[in-house]
């Protein structure tokens, strides 16, 4: 049940908002070996004073605050992050320095919906 949170430092079209939101799903989807009817992303623009990164170069920031469930793998964890920023980097025109992607991890039972109460990650299932 992750929450992917995007801030960026621009303004996006309703047609890239969608398109971000689709990608991080289906590359969430593969690299984290799940489906899709649980994961939710929000996208939110911020002013440019709003957002800081030390080493950013002259262009927009993009950070992804990832609250997923524990248990995945680093390998898992890192092509997802860099699936998202290649993505940002071709598509909304980030530079690569200016771009951040932070994991935090729950336990299944802390992620729930009205329907359902996460579980622990298993990988064989």
């Amino acid at each position: 049940m992750p929450l992917l949170q995007f801030d960026i430092s621009r303004s996006l079209p309703a047609e890239q908002k969608t398109a971000l939101a689709d990608h991080a799903t289906d590359c969430y989807t593969t690299e984290m070996a799940t489906t899709s009817g649980h994961v939710a992303v929000t996208i939110r623009e911020r002013e440019p004073a709003e957002m800081h990164l030390g080493r950013a170069e002259d262009g927009p920031l993009l950070f992804l605050d990832a609250e997923i469930r524990q248990g995945r793998s680093f390998d898992r964890k890192r092509a997802f992050a860099l699936a998202t920023m290649e993505y940002a980097a071709a598509e909304l025109g980030i530079p690569d320095d200016n771009m951040k992607v932070v994991f935090t991890e729950h336990p299944g039972p802390n992620m729930m919906g009205v329907d359902r109460v996460g579980d622990e990650w298993d990988a064989d299932g």
